[in-house]
C-alpha cells in the first residue's frame, strides 16, 4: 500500500470551502486522516457523518498533534484569532494555509499571531464556491478546473509552498501566485465589488413597497445577475470590511460610470449608451473565449 501525501490534515471550518477540500483529499487517497475543528458540535458530527471528517473536535491542542497540514476555512475575520490559537501547538514541519477572499488582513494578522513561526503559513485563496453553506454544500469536485491562489511570504520555504500547491492540485485545482496586494486589487474588481453590487440591487427591491409584485415579476436575467446574493451574509460581510480600500476604490469607480450612464440616459443619448453596452458586450465575449481555451487546455491536458 502507497502512503497517503499527508498523514494528518486539520481544517477549521469544515463548511463548503473546508469540506470539499476534504472530500477531494479523501476521494484521491491523498491523506490518511482528516480533523475538523468547528465552532459547534453540531457541525463537526454532521461533518462526520457525511465522511468529510474522521473526527472533530474543540480542542486545538489535540488536532494540532502530529497535523501535516491544516487549513483555516473560516470566514477572514476568525483568522487572527485561530491562528493566536494554533501558535502554541505549531510543530515544527507543520504547514498552515487558509482559503480567506481576502489576503493583506489575513498576512497581517498572521505575522501579529504567529510573531517567529510566521514562515509556516502560506495564505492561499481558492477560486470557487457554491450558494449554499454548511457541511452539506461540501462536494468532492468544487475545485477541478478552478484557480487557487497562492500568495506566499519572503519567509516561506519553497518546499512548503509545493506542499500547499500539491494538496490543491490533488483536489484538480490550477495553482496561480499573486503577492498579496495583488490579489486584493483584483479580486476587489471581479468578486468583492460584483457581491456589494448584488446584495445592494436585492436588498432595495425587497425594501419597496410593491416588492412582492416586483419579485414576482423576477426571471432568469435577475435571477444570473443576483445569484450571488444567496451568500453568506456573514462572510461578505467580513470580506468587505477587510477589503475596505480597494472596495472603496472600486466602488467609486463604478459610482463614476453610473454616472455617466445616467447622463446618457437623460440626454436621450443611444449612441453613447450603445457604445458602453458594445465594448462590455465584446470584453465578456472575450473573457469567456478565453475561460474555454482555459478548460479545453485542462481537458486535453495542456498547459
Amino acid at each position: 500500500m502507497h502512503s497517503p501525501l499527508f498523514k494528518k490534515i486539520v481544517i477549521f471550518g469544515v463548511g463548503l470551502i473546508g469540506g470539499s477540500f476534504a472530500l477531494a483529499l479523501r476521494k484521491t487517497d491523498a491523506v490518511g486522516e482528516i480533523v475538523g475543528v468547528g465552532r459547534t458540535a453540531a457541525t463537526l458530527m454532521r461533518a462526520r457523518e457525511l465522511g468529510i471528517i474522521d473526527a472533530g473536535t474543540t480542542s486545538v491542542e489535540e488536532a494540532l498533534h502530529g497535523a501535516s497540514l491544516v487549513l483555516i476555512a473560516a470566514p477572514v475575520a476568525q483568522t487572527g484569532a485561530i491562528l493566536s490559537s494554533i501558535r502554541p501547538h505549531l510543530q515544527a514541519g507543520t504547514v498552515v494555509t487558509d482559503a480567506g477572499s481576502t489576503k493583506t488582513d489575513v498576512v497581517a494578522a498572521a505575522r501579529n499571531a504567529l510573531g517567529d513561526k510566521i514562515a509556516q503559513f502560506i495564505p492561499g485563496h481558492p477560486i470557487a464556491g457554491r450558494e449554499s453553506n454548511g457541511p452539506d454544500a461540501a462536494i468532492a469536485d468544487l475545485y477541478i478546473g478552478k484557480k487557487v491562489v497562492l500568495a506566499p511570504l519572503p519567509e516561506n520555504a519553497p518546499a512548503d509552498i509545493e506542499r500547499v500547491a500539491g494538496a490543491w492540485e490533488r483536489c484538480g485545482a490550477v495553482i496561480h501566485q499573486l503577492s498579496a496586494a495583488e490579489h486584493d486589487a483584483v479580486f476587489a474588481s471581479v468578486s468583492h465589488l460584483p457581491h456589494l453590487l448584488a446584495y445592494a440591487l436585492v436588498d432595495d427591491l425587497a425594501r419597496k413597497p410593491h416588492a412582492d409584485l416586483l419579485f414576482q415579476y423576477a426571471a432568469s436575467g435577475f435571477r444570473d445577475f443576483t445569484r450571488i446574493a444567496g451568500s453568506s451574509p456573514e462572510m461578505w460581510r467580513d470580506i468587505s470590511l477587510a477589503n475596505q480600500a480597494a472596495l472603496l476604490s472600486e466602488l467609486d469607480s463604478y459610482m463614476i460610470q453610473l454616472t455617466g450612464l445616467r447622463a446618457m440616459l437623460a440626454q436621450g443619448d443611444g449612441k453613447a449608451l450603445e457604445a458602453v453596452y458594445a465594448n462590455a458586450q465584446k470584453a465578456r465575449h472575450n473573457w469567456i473565449n478565453a475561460i474555454e481555451t482555459a478548460e479545453k487546455q485542462n481537458r486535453q491536458g495542456g498547459d
